[in-house]
């Protein structure tokens, strides 16, 4: 298992624990993080489960591809350095303790 640390939209933490090999999305639906919507089921096609990857994390996560591109596009939030969807990032063990921010909205 490791530790994924999400940043709430209100400034509050929470750390959730998830098995290596699932994305971002699944440890935030599976412990009912507020904010990450998935309104597509996680596949790339409604961008309601933007997410914000700390910078010390962005470089470990492929680049973004065409798809998740055009979605970062148009988010209700802010896009930023490190904007994501989190259905887009599978976990690994060297990413234990990562840090993923949740915009203050999805739509």
């Amino acid at each position: 298992m490791l530790t994924v640390n999400f940043i709430l939209a209100d400034g509050s933490k929470r750390a959730v624990q998830i098995a290596p090999g699932r994305t971002v999305k699944e440890a935030a639906e599976d412990n009912l993080i507020p904010g990450v919507l998935a309104l597509c089921g996680g596949t790339c096609t409604c961008g309601t489960c933007h997410v914000y990857v700390g910078d010390a994390w962005v470089e470990r996560f492929a680049k973004p591809s065409i798809d998740e591109e055009g979605l970062l596009e148009g988010t209700a939030a802010e896009r930023r350095e490190g904007s994501r969807l989190s259905c887009q990032l599978p976990l690994t063990e060297d990413m234990d303790g990562i840090t993923v921010t949740v915009p203050d909205q999805q739509q």
